[in-house]
């Protein structure tokens, strides 16, 4: 059954199924699209262009798929797309993509604590938390299992690892890399997200190969070319986690964060 409360503002053009729960004084717009059992908690508004899918939770206040906050949207008809299980906590907001046919992308099993803000045309993955006040400009990428603690901000076109971890009230300007634990005004990396690697069952052969290879990017004097070389070389076998490693700071446009000891 779909229960939408009396004082809800449900567009007929919006298509909601079944199980989902409406409270009270939500909008929802036309050509919205709510998977079954997603509640919207009062005080919400849901805008054109969103799909969300099932088992979602929305606290109330949220404004999701308002338009970005970007001067160069000039009313482009884009979207923004969330996954199933992910709970969007009091006051968050998410943008849809600024460019026609632009599209903000959110996975699953995330947690946005109250008054995160997730700008257009950002891509995130699965199971990542977004803490309080954490703040992503337009273009950001944050892959599986990332971490950004509270009053974080970071910089547009940055990319966030998977399984990274950034520190509350750090300032991003570069990419974060994998399996990092990282802060910081600017932030910079302190070491390995040991607990992270090992909740996710890494090997302890991986959690070696990583403890080296950071060893060589970031406790070394090799430029970093050099040390990617370094570590292609020197760990033979390459585990999974290192080779994506590799190939993640090897591909980086902004560059990656550095030690905390440069």
């Amino acid at each position: 059954m779909i229960t939408v409360h009396p004082s809800a503002l449900v567009s007929k053009k919006a298509q909601l199924q079944e199980g989902v729960d409406v409270g009270p004084y939500v909008v929802v717009e036309d050509g919205v699209r709510i998977g079954r059992d997603t509640k919207i908690a009062p005080h919400c508004v849901i805008k054109t262009g969103v799909t969300i899918g099932s088992n979602c939770q929305i606290f109330s206040g949220a404004i999701i798929g308002s338009q970005p906050q970007d001067l160069k949207y000039k009313g482009a008809k884009s979207s923004l797309v969330i996954g199933d299980y992910n709970i969007i906590r009091e006051y968050c907001t998410v943008n849809p993509g600024t460019d026609e046919g632009g599209r903000t992308e959110i996975g699953s099993h995330n947690l946005f604590m109250a008054y995160a803000h997730v700008a257009h045309d950002c891509k995130i993955g699965s199971h990542c938390v977004l803490a309080n006040c954490g703040t992503l400009a337009g273009h950001v990428v944050i892959e599986d299992h990332a971490i950004v603690s509270g009053l974080a901000a970071v910089h547009q076109f940055v990319r966030v690892g998977k399984l990274a971890i950034i520190g509350g009230c750090s300032k991003v300007v570069q990419d974060i890399p994998p399996f990092s634990t990282c802060d910081g005004h600017p932030a910079r990396v302190y070491g390995l997200n040991l607990i992270g690697l090992k909740r996710n069952a890494a090997s302890s052969n991986s959690i070696k190969q990583l403890e080296r290879a950071f060893r060589i990017l970031f406790h070394s004097q090799h430029t970093l070319k050099s040390a990617l070389k370094v570590i292609a070389g020197e760990l033979k076998p390459l585990t999974p986690e290192v080779a994506y490693l590799i190939d993640f700071v090897s591909s980086s446009k902004r560059g990656i964060v550095r030690s905390c000891r440069s």
